[in-house]
């Protein structure tokens, strides 16, 4: 039996991170012998604690071993096991990450946009555009964002652009109907 695939053990670990309030953003295997390493990032609306992702990483482990003992999973000469955070670099490609990062600054494409609200099917997202005089409210679809990354920021941000962007989406849509997204 070959180390056992990114994707089966992600099927493993989804239930016990969704007990937790966690979903698993991504799932990487590293075969190198005795060396061979599983990176599990999981991530929350609320930010796992590092208690919290230490709970999670011991009922993974133990997942693991019995599927192992059971010779479901073979992992070889043994592995390593790392639960961790996504990091600001994870692309922005689900309603979630959106929600998650709002206020954020993301980059899209050649354009910088501070995340607003989403609409309630969270299917589109306000954007608020970024490092410019005027900020300017737009609707995006989700689905047309896919690839967005956070900007990390070192200063605070514009004033104006947080007022904007943290409306609640109708009143984002009423400013760009109207046509006074510079407000």
């Amino acid at each position: 039996m070959a180390f056992p695939a990114a994707e089966t053990l992600t099927d493993l670990i989804r239930p016990v991170a969704q007990r937790s309030g966690m979903d698993v953003e991504n799932v990487r295997t590293v075969k190198a012998g005795k060396k061979s390493q599983v990176v599990v990032a999981l991530d929350s609306d609320t930010r796992p604690t590092l208690d919290e992702l230490e709970a999670v990483s011991n009922e993974i482990s133990e997942l693991f071993d019995a599927h192992e003992a059971a010779g479901d999973l073979n992992f070889g000469a043994g592995y390593t096991l790392e639960v961790t955070t996504p990091g600001v670099d994870l692309p922005l490609t689900q309603p979630r990450h959106f929600r998650r990062s709002h206020g954020r600054r993301i980059k899209v494409g050649q354009g910088l946009y501070r995340v607003g609200a989403l609409d309630a099917e969270e299917a589109n997202v306000v954007l608020v555009s970024s490092g410019t005089a005027l900020p300017q409210v737009h609707v995006r679809a989700v689905s047309d964002l896919a690839g967005a990354v956070v900007e990390v920021e070192f200063n605070n941000p514009p004033a104006a652009e947080i007022e904007l962007a943290e409306k609640s989406y109708d009143e984002a849509v009423t400013l760009v109907s109207d046509g006074e997204e510079n407000k």
